[in-house]
Order: structure tokens, then C-alpha cells, then sequence
């Protein structure tokens, strides 16, 4: 396997306070540049913000202590994107919107300057042992030893994001690439300055990438953007790599989806699916 990039410059996102007044908390943060995306250096990957505000929703208390004596988990993510997320400072906010003792809706926002530029909404369940009756779950990836470690960036991407993360594609695929991908993916920074970032959002992370693996066109002749992000697990996710197995469809009227199984060593944990906004450059 070759040897990885160079490691960007510091973590995803760098604290700068946080709170919790009425349930509800507020934290900012200065988002470097190995967020940026492949497009614009001013601009975020919508990977890490997505993380960022899972990190939110998996801090916020349970409402109800007790309503869940096995633990919580989150089982339906959808971020919204309302615009691009400039790099440099950015607030989180987040709450319990519909509290109750086995299933809570969540919510969070991200904002930047005067606007806001995501939202989420995630489903939280009370857990419970139903190991005996689990079924359906998808095939398990192939490992990453018959994967191919790619470190370089096609021609007129930019650093940032692309740099931040590992990436040990499956069936030969790379970067660019048009068609189904099968792959690995890794974050090699943290998400935020000093803390281990969960394996939901490594998982968020690698969730927005799917877009990418299965890019369906030249993407120096199209644009195929994601307005949203919606990510179901059946289970929650373990571990610092995250498979994804994605396909994009592309409808005769600027529409697409894009859809992928995602996995870690265990085995399949959730689905994703994203809406696309699909145009020539």
C-alpha cells in the first residue's frame, strides 16, 4: 500500500466555547482549512459539518432520565443543506424538539455569519436486546486488504478535505472516476481539536463522500451537488473506517439520487440517501 499524503493542517474544527442554557447548547467553532472542499478553498465539504452537528445531537442529554435504561440511539439523520458553508467561524446549536422516554426527535443547526446553512433532524430510540430475531442485513464489504490506497488528486481539485481523509477504493475505482464506487474511507484528523471524534461522525463523514464514489458524470462537464443528507443505521457503528458502497441515478430532468450501503469491520450498520441537483457547468 502506498504512503498517505501529507497530514493537512490541524483538525477539522478548533473550539471556541461552548454552552448549555435551558437544554439547549450553543458552541463555536473556526473550521480550517482541512475542511474546504475540491471546488472552492472558501468553501466547506459538507462531510465534516455534518459531523459537526452529530457531534450536537449525540451530546444533548436524554430528556427523560430513566425513559432508556439500555442507552439511546440515533437512528435517522437528515441534514439539510441551505447554502454553502464558508470555512472560518461557525455556531452550532442544538435541542431535543419532541421529548419522550423511548423515542426523541433532535434537532440542530449550523450558522454562519447572519445566515444559517444547515439543519438536522435526527430520530433518537431507546435501545433494547433484540440480537435473537436480527435479519436482513446486507453482504459484507470486502475488506481493505483487496483495496488500492489512492493518495492523488485529479488535476485542478484543491487541498483541504480531500488531503484529510484516507481513502482505499475497492473494484480499482479512484477520484474522479465516473460510475458505481465501492470503497474505504478514514478520517486522518480529528473532528474537533482535541477530542476522538465518535464512530457516527466518522460515519457522517464518510457518508457525504458517496457522491463523490459514484460520481455518475465528467465532473469537469457536470454538476451534481447534494442538497441533502438523510443516513438510516440499524445499528450503531464501531471503529475509525467506514465502507461505503454507493450508485447514482440520474432522471432526464436535472434530478438524480445517490444511494449506498454503508459499512465498518462488523459489517453492514446503515443506508444513505441523497437528493441531487444535476446540471452542465
Amino acid at each position: 500500500m502506498s504512503a498517505p499524503p501529507p497530514i493537512p493542517p490541524g483538525p477539522f474544527y478548533l473550539p471556541r466555547g461552548e454552552q448549555t442554557a435551558d437544554g439547549v447548547t450553543h458552541a463555536a467553532f473556526e473550521a480550517t482549512p482541512s475542511t474546504t472542499g475540491p471546488w472552492f478553498a472558501d468553501a466547506q465539504h459538507m462531510g465534516p459539518p455534518s459531523a459537526l452537528l452529530v457531534r450536537a445531537l449525540e451530546g444533548l442529554p436524554e430528556s427523560r432520565p430513566g425513559g432508556a435504561e439500555a442507552g439511546w440511539r440515533i437512528a435517522r439523520v437528515t441534514v439539510e443543506v441551505l447554502g454553502a458553508v464558508p470555512a472560518g467561524p461557525v455556531t452550532v446549536t442544538a435541542g431535543v424538539e419532541r421529548p419522550g422516554r423511548t423515542i426523541e426527535l433532535l434537532s440542530a443547526t449550523m450558522r454562519a455569519g447572519d445566515r444559517d446553512v444547515l439543519r438536522a433532524r435526527a430520530w433518537r430510540l431507546a435501545a433494547s436486546d433484540t440480537a435473537v430475531v436480527a435479519q436482513g442485513q446486507a453482504a459484507a464489504l470486502p475488506g481493505r486488504d483487496a483495496a488500492v490506497v489512492r493518495t492523488e488528486r485529479p488535476d485542478g481539485w484543491l487541498p483541504g478535505f480531500l488531503d484529510a481523509i484516507e481513502w482505499a477504493w475497492l473494484d480499482g475505482g479512484s477520484l474522479g472516476d465516473e460510475g458505481p464506487g465501492r470503497g474505504w474511507i478514514r478520517m486522518r484528523v480529528p473532528l474537533v481539536e482535541g477530542e476522538d471524534p465518535s464512530p457516527a461522525q466518522r460515519l457522517m463523514v464518510a457518508a457525504d463522500c458517496a457522491n463523490g464514489l459514484a460520481a455518475p458524470l465528467d465532473v469537469t462537464r457536470w454538476l451534481f451537488v447534494n442538497t441533502e443528507l438523510t443516513v438510516h443505521l440499524h445499528r450503531a457503528p464501531a471503529g475509525e473506517w467506514i465502507g461505503v458502497d454507493a450508485a447514482t441515478v440520474v432522471g432526464p430532468d436535472g434530478l438524480g439520487t445517490c444511494s449506498a450501503t454503508l459499512f465498518d469491520d462488523d459489517g453492514h450498520t446503515g443506508r444513505i440517501a441523497q437528493a441531487l441537483t444535476v446540471r452542465a457547468r
